[in-house]
């Protein structure tokens, strides 16, 4: 496993590919004996860099990212990122729910980057690849540092998460958005118990993530509903679409964006495992779907695409692009409702 040669005490680190994403001295291998982390492993490690460039055939609708994490104590069983813990060697699975990269000097890293004469201030999306504030955030509280870092810079970003603990950081947000461009998105796909329980385990419930989105918007700082993903024959059905639009609205979202259930490799194999377990009789119609690969077809996404957006034109909220940065209205401004658009194109976007 890669992890031995980078560990604490181990020979000569220069020998693992990875070394250079981490440097000599890098990891740091804790465990803590808590209820809220039990079971889990976090990596401690000194990155050498912490902006990253999104490859130019991705379909991400920025070029940099900041991720402080890799793997996520969320455990969505159909995250996309799955498949990066196996660049470390790590499990896919499991490993990905609980081997957490801590990446302890992301703060430090970031303002030094912000700063550099090269850097052009463009715009830097957070929680594209695995959650900034899934549980280990709580422990080590990197995102201040990230945040106040951007804020000192007037450097524009956008955050998307399904974590509550954004909440904790809500003045360091409104004081970036007073100086740049914020954007903030909270993923909720649907609001069945039952589903959050087995697809989310990690996660708060939908119900607490439409509360970060009403306690951002009573600070003034608009905040978008990613309704993603849109899990096929479990959480497509018209009545379901229309409670989770109808609660968003309430919530007081300023924007909807639906995105359908995507299975890269990695995700798909432990997705479909999870799909045997509780619902077999699901199995074959996933296979049907999917069979052309990742996405599922261009007529599905359409027809979600578009029943989304005709209930979100009904509840008075409209789609954005997932990601992009917003200027928040300060919380005595009339809130502008976003047109639906006329087409009814699928945004598949692979944030989720």
């Amino acid at each position: 496993m890669r992890w031995e040669n980078l560990s604490v005490g181990s020979g000569d680190h220069r020998r693992a590919a990875d070394a250079a994403l981490f440097g000599a001295d890098a990891v740091t291998t804790r465990t803590f004996d808590t209820p809220e982390f039990r079971g889990i492993t976090f990596h401690e490690v000194r990155a050498r860099s912490i902006v990253n460039r999104v490859p130019g055939a991705s379909r991400m609708p920025f070029e940099w990212t900041v991720n402080p994490y890799r793997g996520c104590s969320h455990a969505c069983v159909y995250c996309f990122a799955r498949k990066t813990h196996s660049y470390l060697d790590l499990d896919t699975g499991l490993g990905f729910d609980s081997q957490i990269v801590v990446k302890t000097n992301a703060p430090e890293l970031l303002r030094r980057q912000l700063g550099s004469r090269n850097w052009r201030g463009e715009h830097i999306a957070m929680g594209t690849n695995v959650d900034c504030y899934q549980r280990a955030e709580g422990r080590y509280r990197l995102m201040p540092g990230i945040l106040a870092a951007l804020r000192d810079h007037a450097n524009p970003f956008s955050i998307l998460t399904k974590g509550t603990l954004i909440l904790r950081d809500l003045e360091l947000l409104a004081e970036a958005a007073r100086v740049t461009d914020v954007g903030v998105c909270v993923s909720v796909g649907f609001l069945d118990a039952e589903l959050w329980r087995t697809v989310e385990p990690g996660t708060p419930a939908p119900e607490r993530r439409l509360d970060v989105v009403r306690a951002l918007a009573e600070r003034g700082i608009g905040c978008g509903v990613l309704m993603a993903p849109v899990i096929p024959f479990l959480g497509d059905d018209p009545a379901r679409l229309r409670a989770t639009v109808r609660a968003a609205a309430e919530a007081g979202a300023t924007s909807l964006t639906p995105l359908v259930l995507h299975l890269r490799p990695g995700a798909r194999e432990w997705f479909m495992a999870w799909l045997e377990r509780h619902h077999p009789h699901l199995v074959r119609r996933y296979e049907r779907l999917y069979a052309d690969g990742a996405y599922a077809p261009k007529w599905y996404q359409r027809r979600i695409t578009r029943q989304v957006h005709e209930l979100a034109q009904e509840y008075g909220i409209g789609p954005a692009t997932a990601g992009m940065p917003r200027r928040p209205r300060p919380p005595e401004s009339a809130e502008t409702v976003l047109p639906v658009p006329e087409t009814s194109e699928p945004t598949q976007l692979s944030l989720i």
